[in-house]
């Protein structure tokens, strides 16, 4: 099941409803990215008081552990992990090919070594529409090649793209056809490939709308090309797919680039930024990334953002009427300091609250027909500097 409505549009950017089987999402949207079937540091309460509205799992990770006969038997990961929104899981492609000499590509898939246990496996678009109709995910992901920005530290050729982009448009044949014959009730996605080439990109984007998916992302991002290079394809990709159906960009980004996809035409995003950096004491903030280890906040009682509205910066509302107050800075310094899990708790519930905020601010923006006025005053803020 899957019914997308374009509410709004402000030139390329786009306002719309996605409803899925487990819920409504409103876009666009930042999904946090949760591969084991846990958003790292984060209880499932804090990701519905934050706004959270679709969260993530991965097929390779969650076939390797627990295994398929556990997921099985909690009717997939929705009862596994306790979570009634929707779910959309990746396909396994970018984790195999993150493997690099660990795996083998044929046209049939790929051969690789469990990295749990060693044990062979082989992964074929087919396994994987089998592996996500288990899990139960509401929006599943064609199983693909993810093209690299190198190849034995030189960059791609068109023709190694090409080649790639083309073998990825026979497996997203395949796992709609499989899709079909499991009679999966829930939504697949095709996967636009094709590196840093245009040309490529809109091969592979008209061959993907003739197979008439659902729904369609932008794959082959953020895989180590420079930032220049992302924004290229960004600014040419998104807008080119159907208009009355979602867009994906996957794997994207920084806050800056939240914005400009918007402006682009995306409609959902994930990354593992806003966790990641967390556990690193990188925060995001309204005026700038801030780093929670320098030592200037050490005795600084500021909240990370005087702006925000989290648990970490804000605190929460007692039963009782009564407000606990935030945590400095100088706190989460210490936590840091001394090692202490709370400190990259404290920084996760931050960051995915500021990103999921930035969504709503932008929904907001484009609900009152300004999205051009927010991204000006977004972008004066963030350089203001924390």
């Amino acid at each position: 099941m899957l019914e997308f409505e374009l509410l709004r549009t402000e030139g390329l950017a786009r306002r719309g409803r996605l409803s899925l089987h487990h819920g409504v999402v409103q876009t666009p949207i930042f999904m946090p990215v949760g591969t084991y079937g846990t958003v790292k540091g984060v209880m499932p309460r804090s990701l519905e008081e934050m706004g959270a509205q679709i969260i993530l799992g991965n097929t390779f990770h969650l076939w390797m552990r627990p295994g398929l006969d556990i997921m099985q038997s909690f009717g997939g990961l929705h009862g596994f992990e306790r979570w009634d929104k929707p779910i959309l899981t990746d396909s396994g492609g970018f984790q195999v090919w993150s493997l690099g000499d660990m795996r083998k590509i044929s046209e049939e898939g790929v051969r690789f070594a469990s990295p749990v246990n060693g044990d062979k496996l082989f992964l074929t678009p087919e396994i994987s529409m089998q592996i996500q109709t288990i899990l139960n995910s509401d929006i599943v992901m064609q199983f693909d090649e993810c093209t690299p920005y190198e190849v034995g530290g030189k960059l791609t050729t068109e023709a190694q793209a090409r080649s790639s982009m083309e073998l990825s448009l026979r497996w997203a044949r395949r796992c709609l056809d499989e899709f079909r014959r499991l009679e999966n009730p829930n939504a697949l996605f095709g996967i636009v490939q094709g590196g840093m080439f245009e040309s490529l990109r809109e091969a592979s984007l008209q061959a993907l709308v003739e197979l008439d998916f659902p729904g369609y992302a932008v794959g082959g991002v953020s895989v180590g090309e420079p930032k220049e290079d992302m924004l290229r394809i960004m600014a040419h990709t998104p807008h080119r797919l159907p208009a009355h159906k979602p867009r994906y960009l996957m794997g994207v980004g920084t806050p800056e680039d939240l914005v400009q996809g918007v402006a682009s035409g995306v409609d959902m995003f994930d990354c593992v930024m806003p966790t990641r950096n967390a556990r690193n004491g990188h925060l995001f903030t309204r005026f700038g990334d801030l780093k929670i280890r320098n030592a200037r906040h050490k005795t600084d009682h500021a909240p990370l953002d005087e702006t925000c509205a989290c648990y970490t910066c804000r605190g929460h509302v007692r039963p009782d009427g009564t407000v606990s107050g935030g945590f400095s800075r100088a706190y989460l310094h210490h936590l840091d300091r001394c090692g202490e899990m709370l400190g990259p708790m404290l920084a996760t519930v931050h960051n995915l609250h500021y990103y999921l905020n930035l969504m709503q601010e932008i929904r907001d923006a484009l609900d009152a027909g300004d999205f051009a006025g927010f991204s000006q005053r977004f972008q004066a803020d963030r350089a203001r500097g924390v």
